[in-house]
């Protein structure tokens, strides 16, 4: 299936023929919004005077916290806490940048015009936004409504953890953080929604740059309080980018909504740029602390693990994801029999977090592989090496994790060998003893990560117990709809709504692939639209879910199809269908190629003659499929679950070089090998793990969301919060695959958009900290910018002279 074939998304794109929600008007009179938003941190809504707003010219209405509370509900959360969260600040204001108000108007500049007028009564209040500051009992509360600002804590325990580390040779605790970043898409959030009174009730029309889950869309029903069937919601085919972040664009649809009902026409709002880097979203920033019961060779018999997320100022649907989602995969790419982790979420007067590429396992693994690199030096041993004593054998698999998880295939030993091997790892290690005895700043790091692809949303009920557990919930699965016109043109509806990745690339390879067609025969769409096409709760472009779900449910349909249009060439051919093959446009008989028909004829003979077809034979020439893994089930009583449907495994190795005046850091090799089992498309592969190599490089050394300690944003445009450009992402690169085919899916296929995402930030701490060890320093959060070494630099120094 690796062909590689060029994407056929491409041209419109590279010729400005995009067509992004901003370009399209679906609407006769719509209006342009404008949103209102808290300059403070925390301060309570004392009232809100609109009128000098309402009365400018061209506004046609301005709505507030009362016209939220009068017709919303809080949106439906995932966990059961007293914290209400509404689209905007109803009684409190709770982060810098939250909407507390909505001027419409019929133009934008009119609109912000007006918004200068609205008039918000503030009380300020104390702020707080470090994770472990806002545990403290004297901590200011954010929710008058809740005891405390933890919104769920949960411990589980697998296995005999308090013996085993009672008996343990070794106890080695490391310490870690891990710092809130975000995408910065190139094309900003949009909505435009309509709110119509029928007789039936209110109905709701949206348009929005949205990408899922689409569990999401029961959410925003909930806070519209109407049915799902009476809420639309459209996404245009161009997204210019989410990587996760836009899944968070639903509280604007839900207040867009509301603002129409109020100006009684449709409404419009894109968001700019300063807007998005202010309150749009980002990953969890995390503070984590691992301890490991070792012997004397590093091999781990047990691990607890104490995480605490800061999820800003709401536990914002899908949250508490980030916490959870790496829950069967907490023991990495190792046989650790014994487990216990407590995760906690922590409410602060930051922005309201959501997803990020790799979202969970760029945390866990930062903490875990910084572990694993401790514990080398502690023990005096080799990184690698720990690695190779602690990693899952291939005769193993499928392998069960104490919490879990269920890995389906791979051969980790052989992944990493192929990494150190195409680094040259033992010659680096000569090239490092020699740069040092020159005084200079060499490491070497390494990093093995599982790459979970498929999620199973029943991880979201870890986050309440059992006793209280309502409804079950759990699942991966697709849909997808396949269809073939009386000209023989075969139409894919997809409903995974692709940011880019190539997913109508590679549907377009399959189906062709499978009816023996000419690529030009079959037509992929990929707009979604939840009043035509197929979806389901799981329904969107995260957790890699392409690869391994709508491709299988992709064949299914295109196999009943196929046997349609057999079917028809058997009347044609006077040949029992089972003789026949799909071949070159072509539907022939096998042993006797030269007796054949068009596929195109043996269509149009469905539609324009199906009573000729055999007696039983459905003349239907669409088919939809669904592609429900039975691995994907509810957390078990014990809490188990097995959080994603298939596992991948990345190796990666960072030799890198730090400018003794500068402390700029250069990279001398990278070398990464992806298992994604079954490869369907090389060139979209390797696209997606440079893509994630290059993000995780921004989340590594420049990027962070950060605050001061009063609660205001520090790096709220490109001047502060700083991206890598193509200068610093063209570093020395060696990208290598192995496929292990995993046994659960159609093609064997996994997915590949986040691993590198995952690994390529520790691995990075892991060479800065190992170029940095002479010094006795030691790396244990990001990014690592030049001051930050500095600051890490001095400090030992000081430590030392002391």
């Amino acid at each position: 299936m690796s062909d590689n074939l060029a994407r056929i998304e491409d041209p419109q794109l590279l010729t400005g023929q995009g067509r992004f929600l901003d370009d399209l008007d679906p609407l006769p009179g719509t209006l342009v919004a404008a949103v209102v938003r808290s300059p403070h941190p925390h301060a309570r809504i004392r009232g809100a005077d609109l009128e000098r707003a309402r009365r400018h010219p061209g506004v046609a209405a301005v709505i507030g916290p009362e016209e939220v509370l009068r017709t919303l509900k809080p949106f439906p959360l995932s966990v059961k806490t007293p914290m209400p969260y509404y689209p905007t600040g109803t009684d409190k204001a709770r982060y810098v940048g939250e909407p507390v108000a909505v001027v419409i108007a019929t133009d934008r500049y009119t609109a912000e015009d007006a918004a200068e007028l609205v008039d918000i009564d503030y009380e300020p209040l104390d702020a707080v936004v470090g994770t472990y500051d806002a545990l403290e009992a004297e901590a200011p509360r954010l929710h008058d409504t809740a005891d405390s600002n933890v919104a769920t804590d949960r411990t589980f325990t697998f296995g005999e953890v308090d013996e085993t580390f009672n008996q343990a040779k070794h106890v080695i605790t490391g310490r870690y953080s891990f710092p809130r970043y975000s995408s910065t898409p190139m094309e900003c959030s949009s909505v435009i929604a309509e709110w119509r009174e029928t007789a039936d009730g209110p109905e709701v029309t949206a348009w929005a740059n949205f990408h899922g889950p689409f569990s999401m869309v029961q959410v925003a029903a909930g806070a519209l309080d109407i049915p799902t069937s009476r809420f639309r919601l459209i996404v245009p085919a161009d997204n210019g980018g989410s990587f996760g972040i836009k899944s968070a664009i639903y509280p604007y649809v839900v207040l867009m909504a509301l603002a129409s009902k109020y100006a009684g026409r449709p409404v419009r709002w894109t968001e700019d740029r300063l807007e998005h880097m202010l309150s749009s979203s980002c990953a969890s920033d995390r503070e984590m602390t691992f301890d490991a019961a070792v012997d004397d060779q590093g091999v781990i018999s047990a691990l607890r693990v104490d995480l605490i997320d800061n999820v800003g100022a709401y536990l914002r649907p899908p949250e508490p994801a980030n916490l959870y989602r790496c829950f069967g995969n907490l023991t990495g790419a190792y046989r650790i029999d014994n487990l216990q982790i407590r995760a906690r979420a922590v409410v602060t007067n930051k922005c309201p977090t959501g997803l990020n590429r790799g979202f969970g396992g760029q945390q866990l693994y930062f903490g875990l592989e910084r572990l694993i690199d401790d514990i080398a030096r502690d023990l005096a041993l080799d990184p690698v090496d720990v690695r190779r004593a602690n990693l899952i054998r291939a005769d193993e698999f499928p392998y069960s994790t104490p919490s879990g998880g269920i890995y389906d295939s791979g051969d980790y030993q052989t992944a990493l060998q192929m990494a150190l091997d195409a680094a040259g790892y033992e010659k680096l290690r000569e090239e490092q003893r020699t740069a040092r005895e020159r005084g200079e700043l060499f490491g070497i790091g390494v990093a093995t990560i599982v790459d979970p692809s498929a999620t199973n949303i029943g991880y979201v009920g870890l986050a309440t117990p059992i006793h209280n557990r309502g409804h079950g919930k759990s699942g991966s699965t697709e849909h997808v709809r396949v269809s073939v016109d009386p000209q023989g043109i075969v139409t894919i509806l997809l409903g995974t709504v692709p940011q880019g990745q190539g997913h109508a690339t590679v549907a377009r390879q399959i189906v062709a692939d499978r009816l023996g067609l000419p690529l030009a025969s079959v037509r992929p769409r990929v707009e979604m639209d939840t009043a035509t096409t197929p979806w389901t709760i799981t329904t969107g472009s995260y957790s890699s879910r392409f690869a391994p779900l709508l491709t299988s449910a992709l064949l299914q349909a295109t196999d009943r199809l196929s046997e349609t249009i057999r079917a028809a060439g058997s009347v044609l051919l006077q040949v029992d269908p089972a003789d026949l093959e799909l071949v070159d446009g072509q539907i022939q008989v096998a042993a006797d190629p030269e007796r054949s028909v068009s596929f195109r004829h043996a269509a149009g003979m469905i539609h324009w003659d199906p009573g000729s077809l055999p007696e039983g034979t459905s003349a239907r020439m669409y088919e939809e499929a669904a592609f429900t893994p039975p691995q994907s089930t509810a957390p078990s009583r014990t809490d188990q679950i097995n959080s994603s449907l298939c596992y991948g495994f990345v190796a990666e190795l960072v030799a890198c070089r730090i400018d003794p005046d500068t402390l700029q850091i250069s990279f001398h090799t990278v070398s990464t090998v992806h298992d994604s089992g079954t490869i369907l498309n090389e060139t979209l592969l390797e696209g997606q793990v440079h893509g994630a190599l290059v993000q995780a490089l921004g989340g590594a050394l420049y990027e962070e969301v950060s605050y001061s300690d009063s609660g205001q944003p520090t790096a709220t445009t490109f001047m502060d919060y700083l991206c890598p450009t193509s200068a610093e992402s063209s570093f020395p690169l060696i990208s290598n695959k192995l496929e292990t085919p995993s046994p659960l899916t159609t093609l064997g296929a996994k997915g590949c958009g986040e691993g590198s995402s995952m690994s390529f930030p520790v691995a990075i701490a892991n060479a800065v900290a190992d170029a940095l060890s002479p010094h006795g320093v030691s790396i244990n959060s990001l990014p690592l910018h030049p001051n930050v070494l500095h600051k890490l630099l001095t400090a030992s120094a000081t430590k030392k002279g002391n």
